[in-house]
């Protein structure tokens, strides 16, 4: 197949920001008196929104969509203040990013941040990439798992979803590949271990950013 784009998972799969998440949501939890967790396990609260991280994170016997809400302002706020602290590209992704683009082909972001967090993020960590689309978790759109985003993406490049590769590093991101008819390549520099890639879809697996340049 002659690919024409790839998409790119963001969290995991381009930057390594488990570090500022994490220590983001544990100032919440302190702050409202919760129990923190570990760096590890923020890798499996992460990955289908934010909304969703803080429901992972809460005790259970609290959780209520009035204590979530709550939390969810309170993440926003303290993620807004240090999600540049310690997040940075993975080895290798800049020069990837590069690559592709010298090859003419179409680099995109989709991501289950919140939109406003994903542009800004990327502007930040990833300044000299021009990626054509980049959307997070928006308001009136499906987030990941359901294809939706991706395949507005598509529509928007003018291309089939097969013409595309589709990067991640989660079980959700296997799962919108396939559910859109896209290549589903896993990644294991990420947050998840490549045995629950492949169960979920994963085609292709990698180790290493340059890898992808093979699959083209």
């Amino acid at each position: 197949m002659n690919y024409k784009a790839v998409i790119f998972d963001l969290d995991g799969t381009l930057l390594d920001t488990i570090d500022d998440l994490a220590d983001s949501m544990n100032f919440v939890l302190n702050r409202f008196q919760y129990p923190t967790h570990a760096v590890e396990k923020y890798k499996y609260f992460v990955g289908d929104g934010m909304l969703t991280l803080v429901k992972r994170a809460l005790p259970q016997e609290v959780c209520t969509e009035e204590t979530a809400s709550q939390c969810l302002e309170a993440m926003r706020e303290e993620y807004a203040q240090r999600w540049a602290d310690k997040s940075k590209p993975y080895k290798g992704i800049p020069e990837l990013l590069d690559a592709l683009q010298a090859k003419g082909i179409k680099i995109n972001i989709l991501s289950n941040k919140p939109h406003e967090f994903t542009q800004e993020v990327v502007k930040k960590l990833l300044p000299n990439c021009n990626f054509e689309i980049i959307f997070g978790e928006r308001k009136g759109i499906p987030k990941k798992p359901n294809p939706a985003g991706a395949l507005e993406i598509c529509s928007m490049l003018g291309l089939d979803p097969g013409q595309v590769l589709y990067l991640g590093d989660t079980n959700t991101d296997m799962i919108t590949a396939n559910a859109a008819g896209m290549q589903a390549v896993g990644v294991t520099w990420g947050f998840r271990p490549a045995e629950e890639l492949l169960e979920h879809g994963a085609k292709v697996l990698i180790d290493s950013p340059e890898e992808l340049l093979a699959l083209l």
